[in-house]
């Protein structure tokens, strides 16, 4: 059965640059749609948020780039608290979908992997991604096991996302 679901994202920038913002931003959305087999009709609207560091772009760009052009967009600015996580954007995009909540794939990019620590580490509850040490900023590891051919990453770090 059919269900409105949340799905949640986020990528750390290295810095503020235009491009890559829209760039990271574009490979946030792209695992994001993914990993949970979403297409763009499943798509009900997507909301951003930016860190005050970040004020060379809106989010919202990158997803009209990679044609998501009749879905409600919204951007905003994250909450500036002391010692937050800098230059990072975070996604809520609200869908269609078939999957229970025990299976929806969150992704976090990059070093926004250390947003949910909750999750992190053995027998922890399934459904999330995140890219390995060492990664690019907006490149994620891949494994096996799910329905869309990968097992979530989990994530490791601090902070909430």
């Amino acid at each position: 059965m059919r269900g409105v679901r949340a799905f949640r994202g986020a990528v750390q920038l290295g810095q503020d640059d235009p491009q890559e913002l829209l760039d990271a931003v574009k490979a946030l959305l792209t695992e994001v749609l993914v990993a949970n087999a979403l297409s763009q009709d499943d798509l009900i609207s997507i909301i951003f948020t930016a860190t005050p560091d970040l004020r060379s772009a809106f989010p919202a760009r990158a997803a009209r780039e990679i044609g998501i052009t009749e879905v409600p967009l919204m951007c905003a600015q994250e909450i500036d608290v002391e010692g937050a996580l800098p230059r990072t954007v975070r996604v809520l995009v609200t869908a269609e979908s078939g999957l229970p909540r025990s299976r929806v794939q969150h992704v976090y990019l990059g070093g926004a992997r250390v947003l949910r620590a909750d999750l992190a580490g053995p027998g922890s509850a399934g459904g999330h991604r995140a890219a390995r040490p060492g990664a690019e900023t907006h490149e994620v590891a891949a494994r096996h096991d799910t329905p869309t051919g990968r097992e979530p990453a989990r994530a490791a770090g601090r902070g909430s996302g």
